[in-house]
């Protein structure tokens, strides 16, 4: 690098030279200290300026510097706009060290050039380029004329320091001097604005803006649009994107990544096209963005359009666009992908790693996971708070306390156990591995606490069912003066709903409002869920209709827990009224909404809609598959579920616990004995990873009893590898009573009461075996043995949906008030059945006996 020698002359503004060779200057160009000369001393000043400038726009310093010293060793008069020309091509290359050597110069040269406006200001903003925040406010403060370029430096310095409201007041204090901003000046108060989520203040700058007609400077339309997207304000950042006259890449940018951080990925999707349209070139920040969009909606076919658009562009594959299409290709579930981008890198960082080693944890590859993180390690990668919270959440999906424990070691001896991120992931660890007082302990040794660390301890006690610490924790976060925000009331309401205690969930979600604090999709969705799982679908559907009145956009786990109270409900009109806003909204069929809506047809009783959404998943998965054997099923429909299970096993998906017990009832439905003995046989030599649970053998039992064969039933009981549940004995029972084996009734009766004591429909079915075999006295004798302790039988229940309106039925209960034309209409029906019957046994009888 060149320097600048600093030697005390007689004159001031000229420098001693090491001896060197130094730039020629061209002979016609020479001046002359001549008074005759003057007009030509100003041209070939004007020309070397140009020159100096020149060379520091390329970035060749150290020519510049040789140039400079060969003028003064000319004898060339070298005003301060030389140095402050120099010093921008210190800003331009961030080349500190050279430019503290002229800042030497300079004060070796004079007042007259250190009190000079123009090298001032230079100063200050080649110190803020270079982040030496008190040497630039230090050198501010001295001006003795603070102009809109050194307010500028000073404030863009504030914004890049992230001291978003320093900037704003140094913004302030700037109009209060009476200088305007400009368009330097303005994108960084923005900038700040959306930093600090300060809409109000940024619409005052927009006025501003207006004020002084900058509307038009695409630069400064970009920062609005960028402000109001930080902000959530969309239909703000749209006008001010529609409005703009010229649009370069940048505002097609800002617009992208605004709707893409607010979760509006389909209009991000959207303008990229648009975009498209225009013929503007897409940057690496383009293709990020919509990749990112692509893969928050699992977009397949999107995302690929990205990556072959990055190919045909000629982009290369740098850590930027890398890391965006392992994060698309690690959300769609196409590992392989990932793992081929991540070869190809130029040149990998810790974030690439980090990113492949979650997307193998997300897609439950822990070993893979484990041996790249040690990969990363003998390549001189050091782990970062995201590693080890990837590692950490390994461990805590696998419960494998050991792992977990090392990690938190490795923590302890690298200095991160002060980490909020990482000190989450150890308490999320314990948690997961019901290990809940060893996070709690840890959670008592962090010295700073903040609102994420109470909150995953939190949601700790709430995942287990553990209400009540759950609450307590939530006060205690009070009395330390934290306030709550919707993640601490979501994980209190969860307690209470694993906990089986509704009442406090809702008033829970109740007294959450009363506070001012509105539910947000994840409180709503945690409600209905919760609710439907404990049998409450109807509470759990009515609040979802208050998640649509209340503006929230329901997610994928929203829609799910509603289609779920449908299906329990057997509410064909409401499961469709939930598929109907699907498709108005055009919220997309990802694959456990599209399994949902095929349970929920199936089990409503409209298996040609469960087909329809069936066959609209071009890439289905086991869950779909097992959604639709299962219906098929449940509708009889046995040569359509075992094609179905052929078809899925030909494509390569491998079958789990769910689909056997699905294709086995299928059987059983139709009494297919040989296809359901070959399936259990399967399922024992084929997958052998994977063994029969008393459901399986329930279903085999089922089917050979239903069958008649007893004995072979009574085999397959005894060949069980463990003891046979309530479900086995009682499928057993009916088939005892329809082929009249009063004894065996009578015996398998009694297990039954063995095994559940307090269930009366054993004691109800053992007294109906007394009584075929005329045993009275038993008979009575049991009856009254049912009035000591207390039990009774639970009556029928049966519902039906006429509209709006749910019309539930009790047997023996004669309340419902149309029960006399009900039972007019039912007799009508019987006579009209036996008249039927009767018709074809005589004509059955006509053909056998002429």
């Amino acid at each position: 690098m060149a320097s600048l020698p600093i030697n005390p002359t007689i004159n001031p503004h000229t420098l001693t030279l090491k001896p060197k060779s130094f730039v020629k200057f061209p002979q016609s160009h020479l001046i002359t200290y001549q008074e005759d000369g003057r007009k030509e001393k100003l041209v070939n000043k004007s020309y070397y300026f140009k020159l100096l400038g020149s060379l520091c726009k390329e970035g060749q310093l150290e020519e510049a510097v040789d140039f400079l010293n060969e003028m003064e060793y000319q004898n060339m008069y070298v005003g301060p706009e030389f140095y402050g020309e120099l010093l921008q091509g210190c800003v331009y290359e961030r080349d500190l060290h050279l430019g503290q050597q002229i800042h030497a110069k300079i004060i070796k040269s004079g007042d007259c050039f250190a009190k000079n406006e123009y090298i001032e200001t230079k100063l200050v903003i080649f110190y803020a380029k270079c982040y030496l925040f008190c040497v630039s406010n230090y050198l501010f403060c001295r001006l003795r004329k603070q102009n809109v370029f050194s307010w500028a430096a000073i404030i863009g310095l504030h914004c890049r320091m992230n001291l978003s409201k320093q900037a704003l007041l140094k913004f302030i204090e700037m109009l209060e001097n009476g200088i305007l901003g400009d368009n330097f000046v303005l994108p960084n108060v923005l900038k700040a604005c959306g930093a600090l989520n300060f809409v109000e203040f940024g619409k005052c700058v927009h006025g501003h803006v207006w004020k002084l007609g900058f509307e038009g400077c695409v630069f400064v339309a970009s920062s609005l649009i960028d402000m109001y997207g930080k902000c959530g304000v969309l239909d703000d950042a749209r006008k001010v994107f529609d409005c703009m006259v010229e649009r370069n890449v940048v505002a097609w940018n800002s617009i992208i990544v605004s709707y893409m951080q607010n979760g509006f990925n389909e209009e991000a999707i959207g303008v990229f096209y648009d975009m498209r349209t225009e013929a503007i070139e897409p940057t690496r920040v383009t293709l990020s963005s919509f990749l990112s969009a692509s893969a928050n909606l699992c977009a397949l076919q999107e995302g690929k359009q990205g990556h072959a658009i990055s190919i045909f562009s000629g982009l290369d594959l740098d850590n930027i666009l890398g890391s965006s299409l392992i994060n698309f290709y690690a959300k769609v579930g196409l590992v392989s992908d990932a793992e081929l981008i991540f070869d190809r890198l130029i040149e990998k960082d810790v974030v690439t790693w980090n990113l492949l080693m979650s997307c193998y944890v997300q897609s439950g590859q822990t070993e893979k996971a484990l041996n790249l993180s040690r990969l990363m390690r003998s390549k001189g990668f050091r782990f970062d708070s995201v590693t080890l919270s990837t590692i950490l959440s390994a461990s805590a999906d696998l419960r494998d306390l050991k792992l977990g424990r090392e990690g938190h070691c490795f923590c302890i001896r690298n200095n991160f156990e002060n980490d909020i991120v990482v000190t989450s992931g150890i308490i999320n660890m314990y948690a997961k591995c019901e290990r809940i007082p060893d996070a709690r302990r840890v959670f008592e040794y962090t010295m700073e606490k903040d609102l994420v660390l109470w909150n995953t301890l939190l949601a700790a006690y709430a995942e287990v069912g553990l209400s009540g610490e759950s609450l307590r924790l939530f006060y205690q976060m009070q009395l330390y003066g934290l306030p709550q925000n919707a993640i601490s009331w979501n994980s209190v309401i969860l307690g209470f709903l694993r906990n089986g205690q509704i009442n406090e969930a809702i008033d829970m979600f109740t007294q959450m409002k009363t506070v001012g604090l509105d539910p947000n999709t994840v409180t709503y969705t945690t409600l209905i869920s919760g609710l439907s799982q404990n049998g409450h679908s109807s509470e759990a559907l009515t609040y979802f209709k208050q998640l649509l009145q209340a503006g929230c956009r329901p997610n994928s786990a929203s829609i799910v827990a509603a289609l779920s109270a449908s299906t329990n409900m057997a509410s064909l009109h409401d499961g469709r009224a939930i598929h109907g806003h699907i498709l108005r909204q055009k919220i997309p069929l990802s694959l456990p909404v599209a399994t949902s809506l095929v349970d929920m047809y199936a089990k409503c009783g409209s298996l040609n809609c469960a087909k329809c959404i069936f066959e609209l998943i071009p890439e289905k998965e086991l869950a779909l598959y097992n959604a639709m054997i299962s219906g098929y099923a449940l509708h009889g429909c046995v040569v359509e579920a075992l094609s179905l299970f052929k078809h899925m096993l030909k494509g390569g998906v491998e079958p789990d616990s769910i689909t056997f017990t699905s294709v086995l009832s299928a059987c059983c439905h139709a009494g297919l004995v040989k296809e359901g003995l070959d399936v259990l046989y399967d399922m024992l030599s084929v997958y052998h990873h994977m063994k029969p649970s008393v459901e399986h053998y329930g279903c085999m039992i089922t089917l050979l009893s239903r069958c008649g064969d007893l004995n072979e039933t009574m085999q397959l009981i005894q060949s069980m590898p463990f003891e046979p549940d309530a479900n086995v004995f009682e499928s057993l029972l009916v088939a005892c009573r329809e082929l009249r084996e009063t004894e065996l009734e009578e015996h398998i009766a009694n297990c039954l009461i063995k095994i559940e004591p307090d269930n009366s429909g054993h004691y109800v079915s053992l007294s109906n075996a007394y009584a075929t075999t005329g045993r009275w006295d038993k008979v009575s004798k049991l009856r009254d043995f049912m009035k000591k302790k207390g039990l009774r039988k639970r009556p029928g229940c049966s519902w039906i949906q006429v509209g709006t309106e749910f019309h539930m039925f009790v047997s023996g209960d004669r309340w419902h008030p149309r029960t006399e034309e009900i039972s007019t209409i039912l007799d009508l029906l019987d006579r009209e059945m036996q008249l039927t019957r009767f018709s074809f046994n005589n004509c059955e009888y006509q053909v056998i006996i002429p």
